[in-house]
């Protein structure tokens, strides 16, 4: 008896400690911009979302005690067929809890759903929807709102960087969450789609704008190509031998940036292919997690000896 009671205020301590994981869906029922209207159920395989019925996020919590004030959008990677919402979701989340920052992992539209009118806008809404969402309760849930990063792998990079560099916000619905900017505080790049023209991952260009998108539409959803002196600053970790999404991509986002005069961070190591993920990475790769949390807190994105907050 005694040992059941010792488990049971364990147990307690830690619900206490770390809040647990909810999922919040993005939109009210019936004003779902840029939707058809059809009642779509998940599909989810092999840790893999192959179908969003309902765009939302996971929200993960660090403890009070070690809560920073600073929270990330995670957007994971896929190609933008699919979301792999482990390695390039959840695990990350986890991390950033680890290093007291709040994680939310975006169930985002994907471009291939039969419910879309538009299908290169799905994406794009559900970030910036989710950004706002994450602002209006900052308070509520112990983050500062200019503290409100957005992460992304490969196409969830490309989604990340757009989030960060578009000058349109197309999640206005009309209700109390217009007014409130979609736009992150900083990015978090990991192996980033950027370029959709020459340098494009062929399958994200296809799935994300069709078969043969125009110059135009290419250069539209072509992020390096909208930054501007307000874009948020971005740290950016990419591997030279990755043969799916050229490190040029990372290249052009920060070059950009740079010719904008926005302070950010481009980090281009040897090896680690289109696979950099929290860990088990090889060589100097597997420093990028120490390297970015170093970057938020020199950035004054988290308390830190180099943010001086």
């Amino acid at each position: 008896m005694q040992r059941i009671l010792v488990l049971s205020f364990l147990l307690l301590s830690l619900l206490k400690g770390a809040r647990s994981q909810e999922f919040i869906p993005l939109w009210p029922k019936a004003k779902m911009p840029n939707s058809k209207g059809m009642k779509l159920k998940d599909s989810i395989a092999n840790e893999r979302v192959y179908r969003v019925g309902t765009p939302g996020f996971y929200a993960f919590f660090p403890s009070v005690a070690e809560n920073k004030g600073a929270a990330v959008l995670i957007c994971p990677g896929g190609g933008y067929e699919r979301l792999a919402y482990i390695i390039s979701g959840t695990q990350l989340a986890k991390w950033f809890n680890t290093i007291g920052i709040s994680a939310f992992v975006l169930n985002y539209r994907l471009p291939n759903s039969p419910d879309l009118k538009q299908r290169e806008l799905g994406p794009l809404q559900d970030a910036q929807r989710a950004v706002k969402i994450i602002r209006a309760n900052a308070a509520k849930w112990g983050i500062k709102p200019d503290k409100i990063g957005i992460q992304g792998s490969s196409a969830g990079g490309h989604l990340a960087a757009l989030s960060s560099a578009s000058r349109e916000d197309l999640s206005v619905i009309g209700d109390s969450l217009d007014k409130i900017s979609p736009v992150p505080d900083f990015s978090i790049l990991v192996s980033p789609v950027i370029d959709l023209g020459t340098y494009a991952h062929k399958g994200s260009r296809k799935n994300l704008l069709g078969d043969n998108p125009s110059d135009e539409l290419a250069a539209r959803y072509s992020p390096y190509l909208s930054v501007t002196a307000s874009t948020p600053p971005s740290f950016i970790v990419h591997a030279f031998n990755d043969k799916a999404v050229s490190a040029r991509n990372s290249l052009l986002f920060y070059q950009a940036l740079l010719e904008k005069n926005v302070s950010s961070s481009l980090h281009i190591f040897p090896h680690g292919g289109h696979a950099i993920a929290l860990r088990n990475n090889p060589g100097s790769t597997e420093q990028w997690t120490t390297l970015c949390e170093s970057w938020m807190a020199e950035m004054g994105f988290i308390p830190g000896k180099l943010s001086g907050k």
